[in-house]
């Protein structure tokens, strides 16, 4: 999702910084950046041309203080509270004045952003995965989130070439809400034999014209991430169309995390 938002953001014009947590991880985004770049140039959507003109305003590295001066940061780590919230302390610590964002997808902003000095210009941008691609920006304000945030959070979101939509900071918001028990409920009638994993999607494909079935998207949005984003709403609602299958877990549990890794519900 990191690079996804930063491909984004280059393609639209901007001067981007791409942070990684460790020289590996900066390394790999780098790669993951390229890749990208190729596939969309394969697709007709970027000539060649466009790869050295974007790179030519990417900065890649693990230094927070590369963010410094930096109009708009935002935070694409994994769906963890601890995680977010170490992330979000360095940024706001060398990003003084900007307006910061999280792209969680299902932990609380005034969560979040009670455990930052100026939570009135925090705010969550929540992208939808491929990044580059999909039109729509979940933006959700928390308790503190001034105005001006807001403001910048949906001008930015525009100048990007998005949809900004106005969304209450609520567990799942709204994609989340909707699409986690459904895949939650295809994994549950896989794990009941049903039918197969190729009829499921198929029948969610051709009969309620989705582009991708649920277990064919599961392995897209990563397993274990769909597994911490089913928690994190569950352990917040307590509603039991949120608590992960059986299933899913052992996933996880087995390392099969999806597209990712080469193997999920599918192989690749």
């Amino acid at each position: 999702m990191g690079t996804g938002i930063a491909q984004a953001f280059l393609q639209s014009g901007f001067d981007v910084v791409l942070v990684g947590r460790s020289e590996e991880s900066a390394k790999k985004g780098l790669d993951l950046m390229n890749a990208g770049i190729s596939k969309a140039i394969a697709k007709g959507s970027l000539k060649e041309s466009d790869r050295n003109n974007m790179l030519s305003r990417l900065k890649v590295t693990n230094k927070y203080d590369a963010i410094s001066g930096s109009a708009l940061v935002i935070e694409a780590v994994s769906e963890i509270l601890e995680s977010k919230i170490s992330v979000l302390r360095e940024c706001e610590k060398y990003a003084k004045g900007s307006l910061i964002a999280t792209n969680t997808s299902s932990i609380s902003i005034t969560l979040l952003a009670n455990s930052l000095a100026n939570p009135e210009m925090f705010i969550g941008m929540h992208f939808f995965n491929p990044v580059p691609v999909m039109k729509p920006v979940e933006i959700i304000t928390g308790e503190k989130t001034s105005q001006k945030a807001t403001e910048l959070a949906f001008k930015f979101s525009e100048m990007c070439d998005k949809t900004p939509i106005k969304v209450k900071d609520y567990p799942g918001f709204v994609a989340n809400s909707i699409l986690m028990p459904m895949l939650n409920e295809a994994i549950l009638l896989l794990e009941k034999n049903v039918a197969t994993k190729e009829g499921i999607d198929a029948i969610v494909k051709l009969g309620l014209r989705h582009p991708m079935g649920p277990l064919e998207l599961a392995d897209f949005i990563g397993l274990d991430v769909c597994l911490d984003i089913t928690n994190s709403i569950y352990k917040a609602t307590k509603d039991e169309k949120y608590k992960p299958e059986r299933l899913l877990v052992e996933m996880v549990e087995q390392k099969k995390l999806g597209k990712k890794i080469g193997e999920g519900f599918y192989k690749y």
